[in-house]
């Protein structure tokens, strides 16, 4: 019998599996978070890309689709860029909404007070080394690092998922969840075997069926044999991984015309409308490990699945090594 007991990601989510569903923005609504937490995930609503009455209108879907705990998602830029903005949000989440919040890429210390007076556990995003030992100083109760391998807001200087889990673990006491290149049991085993005790996938529940983007570029990811890297120089988002392809190629040379934000003006327009010969198709690494959409449902459970798989197959080669017999030297 598979058990996660002792996770104490699990103690602080309240959820049945230590798997995050990424809080990107424009998607993170109640579509796909109520299919996540519905199937037993950690599902993470979003609150950057809409007003206040929209996001009453998502939380109250979600609950209606999912009788399990989820999560709400502060971004520290977005949100401060705006204080009048910042302070009715917060005082949103803290109305006795939800007990679990992350926050991203900032300084949480502005939030902790308040979220710790209001008995909400609240969890750090980011991809510095340095920054996670502040926040775990601030007094979150848990991180989340992201490696290099993820798809929007890494820095050249990020550390890759394997070195920066190694280095966390000799770091951090508060529970650690890992997100860059993960998007299936394998990526999770990986991670829980260098100290994780969750994922957190970005990519993978864009390429899902509850996802809202246009369904040829949930294609182009499943397609894809190539992610390149790409400077765009936006605030939030300084460099972006995309699926390698003849816009990415032109982005990347500066001959699209608008390389500085590749998603300005027409070309928004142009990503919903599907045409992804004309869009960035951003996705992580681990964009070319997938090779179906499936439901959030299906990617919650086919991770927890194939995870305990992967570890069974471990526990083999422990068991043939004990059983093996004795090399003289």
């Amino acid at each position: 019998m598979h058990s996660f007991q002792g996770n104490r990601v699990l103690a602080h989510t309240g959820t049945q599996f230590p798997i995050f569903q990424a809080p990107i923005g424009l998607i993170s609504r109640s579509a796909l978070v109520g299919a996540v937490s519905a199937a037993g995930g950690v599902g993470l609503m979003e609150t950057s890309s809409m007003p206040l009455p929209q996001m009453q209108e998502e939380f109250d879907l979600i609950k209606e689709k999912s009788p399990h705990p989820f999560g709400l998602h502060l971004m520290i830029p977005s949100l401060a860029s705006r204080p009048e903005r910042e302070q009715a949000v917060l005082d949103w989440v803290l109305d006795g909404r939800t007990k679990f919040v992350t926050t991203g890429y900032g300084d949480p210390t502005r939030y902790i007070r308040r979220l710790k007076d209001a008995g909400v556990i609240t969890y750090h995003l980011t991809d510095s080394l340095d920054e996670a030992e502040r926040a775990q100083e601030a007094g979150v109760d848990g991180i989340v690092l992201g490696g290099a391998e993820k798809g929007g807001g890494h820095s050249p200087q990020s550390l890759h998922t394997f070195a920066l889990l190694q280095k966390a673990r000799k770091l951090l006491d508060v529970p650690i969840v890992a997100t860059g290149g993960i998007v299936d049991g394998y990526g999770m085993a990986a991670a829980f075997a260098l100290g994780a005790e969750g994922v957190w996938m970005g990519t993978r529940f864009i390429a899902s069926a509850e996802c809202p983007w246009h369904d040829n570029y949930k294609q182009q990811i499943v397609e894809a044999n190539e992610v390149v890297a790409i400077d765009i120089g936006m605030p939030l988002i300084p460099s972006m991984r995309a699926v390698r392809n003849e816009f990415a190629d032109a982005v990347f040379r500066g001959e699209a015309g608008h390389k500085r934000n590749p998603y300005a003006g027409d070309a928004m327009k142009l990503f919903y409308e599907g045409r992804t010969d004309l869009a960035l198709v951003g996705c992580g690494e681990s964009g070319v490990l997938i090779d179906r959409v499936k439901s959030a449902g299906e990617i919650v459970r086919d991770t927890v699945d194939e995870f305990w798989s992967v570890l069974e197959g471990l526990s083999r080669l422990t068991e043939q090594r004990a059983e093996a017999p004795a090399v003289a030297r």
